[in-house]
C-alpha cells in the first residue's frame, strides 16, 4: 500500500515503548486514524512538537497492519500554545476532542465536516474572542447535526407542530408542544431554545448580552441531549470552566 497524506487535528497521545508515541488523529478524508510517531520523544526529533494534541497539522503516513507510521509532519495551526496556556481554554479545547472522537466513529470513515468543525472551534477557543462555554455549546449542537442527532429547537420534535414551544425533553428529541409533553420534561427559561438556535446558525450577534441563567440552561440542554444520544457520559464536560459573562465579539 503506498503513503498517503491529510490534514488532521491531533486528538491524543499516548507512550509506547522508549521513544515512540501512538497519536490519536481526526483526519479530513480518513476520519480517525491511530498511527505510531517513531523517535518522537527523542530530544532530537524533528517532529515531535508538532504532534502534541490539538495541533492542526499536514500528515503523510504509511498504512500497517495494525497501526499506520507518521513519515512526515508539517503545522498548519499551532493551536496548543495559545490553549494550553489558560486552564479555561484548555478544558474546553478537551471537550471539543473528546467529542469530535465519539461522534467520528468507525476508523477510516471521512469525516470532512467534523473535521472542518474541530478545527474551527479549536481556532475559536485559542483565539478567545468569543466566550469560550459559547464556543463549546455551538461546536456540540453543530457536531450533533453531523450525527444526525440534532434537536428540535422550534417546532415540536414529536408532531411536528409549529414553535416556539416551551418544554424540552431529551428523550423525546428536543422542544415538545403541550400535547407531546412528557413528564419529567424541563421548562427552559425564555429565550434559552433561540439562543441554543443561534449559535447553531452562528448568528453571534444574537449572543449578546444573554443572562447567566440562558447561558448556563442551554449549556445544560445541549450536554444532556448529547450524552444521552451518546448512552455515556464525556469526562471532560464536568471539567470545562465556566467562563465569565462578558460582551460577545460578532
Amino acid at each position: 500500500m503506498r503513503m498517503y497524506r491529510d490534514q488532521a487535528v491531533v486528538v491524543r497521545q499516548h507512550k509506547l515503548g522508549e521513544a515512540d508515541r501512538i497519536v490519536t488523529l481526526l483526519t479530513a478524508e480518513h476520519g480517525l486514524v491511530r498511527a505510531v510517531a517513531k523517535g518522537v520523544r527523542r530530544t532530537r526529533s524533528k517532529f515531535g512538537a508538532r504532534l502534541e494534541p490539538f495541533a492542526h497539522i499536514d500528515v503523510y503516513l504509511y498504512p500497517g497492519r495494525n497501526l499506520d507510521v507518521v513519515t512526515q509532519v508539517h503545522s498548519i495551526d499551532a493551536f496548543a500554545g495559545d490553549i494550553v496556556a489558560d486552564y479555561g481554554r484548555y478544558t474546553t479545547a478537551c471537550a471539543i476532542l473528546e467529542t469530535a472522537e465519539r461522534l467520528a466513529g468507525e476508523e477510516r470513515a471521512p469525516a470532512r465536516r467534523l473535521h472542518r468543525l474541530t478545527v474551527g472551534a479549536l481556532r475559536a477557543v485559542a483565539e478567545g474572542n468569543r466566550p469560550r462555554e459559547l464556543v463549546l455549546n455551538a461546536f456540540l449542537l453543530r457536531a450533533m447535526d453531523f450525527a444526525g442527532w440534532m434537536p428540535a429547537l422550534d417546532d415540536c420534535a414529536r408532531c411536528g407542530q409549529v414553535g416556539p414551544h416551551r418544554a424540552f425533553h431529551v428523550a423525546a428529541g428536543g422542544a415538545v408542544c403541550v400535547h407531546c409533553r412528557p413528564p419529567g420534561s424541563a421548562t427552559p427559561a425564555p429565550g434559552v431554545l433561540d439562543l441554543m438556535d443561534a449559535l447553531y446558525r452562528g448568528q453571534w450577534e444574537y449572543t449578546v448580552d444573554i443572562t447567566p441563567t440562558m447561558r448556563k440552561q442551554a449549556a445544560g440542554l445541549t450536554a444532556a441531549h448529547l450524552q444521552w444520544h451518546l448512552e455515556r457520559q464525556l469526562r471532560t464536560l464536568p471539567l470545562v470552566e465556566r467562563d465569565a459573562p462578558h460582551r460577545v465579539v460578532s
